[in-house]
């Protein structure tokens, strides 16, 4: 019997220790920290072209939809849509910050154009007069 209650103890730290494991390596975690730390954090299943992807700078979090299309080489991501997932913390962004932005998801999709969805779209035009 003891040995019996020994066994299911050491199953239930392996089964803890698991799950310790999962979370502190879970992608969505390493987003949630970098946004409260408003650093920059890019998460993306770039084998999931369906799956929109997100990511986070000063504080601020976007959402990235892509757009599936051929290059002269291959099928790529070619288009990506962004928009800001709560409008009012991007007080205090400037277009530098946008560009920013742009060139790390050109870095992941070098194929791509970004555009940006409204209120980010307006602001760019306005700035680049």
């Amino acid at each position: 019997m003891a040995l019996l209650f020994r066994a299911i103890i050491i199953i239930a730290i392996i089964i803890l220790i698991y799950a310790l494991i999962k979370y502190i390596f879970n992608p969505k975690r390493k987003l949630e920290l970098a946004h409260e730390k408003r650093d920059f954090y890019f998460l993306d299943d770039k084998q999931n072209v369906r799956k929109n992807f997100s990511l986070t700078y000063k504080g601020v979090m976007f959402e990235g939809e892509k757009f599936l299309g051929t290059t002269e080489e291959a099928f790529e991501v070619i288009s990506v849509s962004m928009w800001p997932k709560n409008i009012d913390r991007l007080k205090g962004l400037d277009r530098k910050d946008f560009e920013f932005i742009e060139r790390e998801i050109l870095s992941e999709y070098p194929h791509a154009s970004v555009e940006w969805k409204s209120p980010v779209k307006e602001f760019l035009r306005k700035t680049e007069k």
